[in-house]
């Protein structure tokens, strides 16, 4: 069988990764993306091979348009040459239009239903559904997509992506010495489900006062970004672009303060004590809240003092209560192949 699998972002990368290496035994894959940064650097760092076509938007509504138009042009006759017999994807407009107008059946896993202009786009057009138990089917449903083609796996996603291989022999952000390392993810700013109002800015203000003994790395998204931060906050903290394997980051995290996406779900699962200033309220934040992996908060004085308890504490015990969660949580993979040979 032929499989077309289109990604899209880093986690969309993570995921797949040990898609394609069950996959490629019996079945010939053409892995695609977009013209995006964090995916073509982690791509290379991964060595994960794929075939970029066409860019990410950006931030503008016409700009995100006149992309994904160009894509679908650029794609469609590459997918036409390779004929596919089944699409795979995380949400990818591109996809779910190609597949559709071409009569290629299309599976496709999301764990974010917040992302109202993706789901808009795909859910009505593509044929089975993979998503976590924790997210209601109705939160897929409502966008037209018939419930009986929705299956649930019992895990989130970070379950298939924390357990990947990393390559230790790189250069760390961290100082190689004996103080504590805070990690703080920037949210996303071009995503067209997120809003433009930083919750962000005070936190780094806060820590960096705070703590300005330790070692506080700020990991951002784009090139804008990192200039306004620079702008604001100075050399207080040390300021990078996302260049690296984020779990190698968290291997060497004592806490980390994230937007309540990819990376918070790995930290939490990983054990990692881990603080969600929740600036895209998500079903899966609010699971890994409610099992005591993840302490949302928004308030920089209160973030402070949790870091302050968070280091005083002898034990961890966000790793037991990680670790017994993970063993509860079954593969979401063994869904897919299941689906497949149906």
């Amino acid at each position: 069988m032929k499989i077309w699998i289109d990604i899209l972002t880093p986690k969309q990368l993570l995921f797949s990764e040990p898609i394609v290496e069950r996959l490629r035994k019996k079945h010939e894959l053409l892995c695609t993306s977009r013209e995006y940064d964090e995916v073509s650097k982690l791509s290379k760092i991964r060595h994960f091979d794929l075939i970029f076509v066409g860019k990410h938007g950006g931030s503008d509504k016409k700009s995100k348009l006149k992309a994904s138009i160009e894509r679908i042009e650029k794609l469609s006759k590459k997918i036409k040459g390779f004929e596919p017999d089944l699409v795979i994807s995380y949400g990818s407009p591109e996809a779910a239009r190609i597949s559709f107008g071409l009569g290629i059946k299309h599976i496709m896993f999301c764990d974010s239903p917040h992302a109202n202009a993706v789901m808009r786009l795909t859910l009505p057009l593509i044929q089975k559904l993979l998503i976590p138990h924790v997210i209601p089917k109705k939160e897929f449903s409502k966008y037209g997509i018939n419930e009986k083609n929705i299956v649930q796996y019992k895990a989130i996603d970070a379950v298939v992506t924390m357990k990947r291989e990393i390559n230790e022999n790189i250069d760390s952000p961290f100082k190689n010495n004996n103080k504590k390392n805070i990690l703080v993810r920037v949210e996303e700013e071009e995503a067209s489900y997120t809003s433009k109002s930083s919750k962000i800015i005070p936190i780094i203000q806060k820590i960096a006062n705070d703590y300005k003994d330790e070692n506080i790395i700020v990991l951002a998204r784009y090139t804008k970004q990192i200039v306004n931060l620079q702008k604001v906050i100075g050399s207080k903290v040390k300021i990078v672009k996302m260049s690296f394997d984020g779990k190698y980051l968290l291997n060497n995290t004592d806490i980390f303060i994230g937007s309540g996406g990819t990376m918070t779900a790995e930290s939490a699962l990983m054990g990692v004590p881990t603080i969600s200033y929740n600036a895209v309220p998500n079903i899966i934040e609010k699971f890994l809240v409610k099992k005591h992996l993840v302490k949302r908060e928004t308030n920089p004085s209160k973030i402070s003092n949790h870091i302050k308890k968070i280091f005083e504490l002898k034990n961890n015990q966000n790793q037991k209560k990680a670790e017994k969660i993970v063993k509860q949580m079954e593969n979401p993979i063994e869904n897919l192949m299941k689906i497949i040979k149906n």
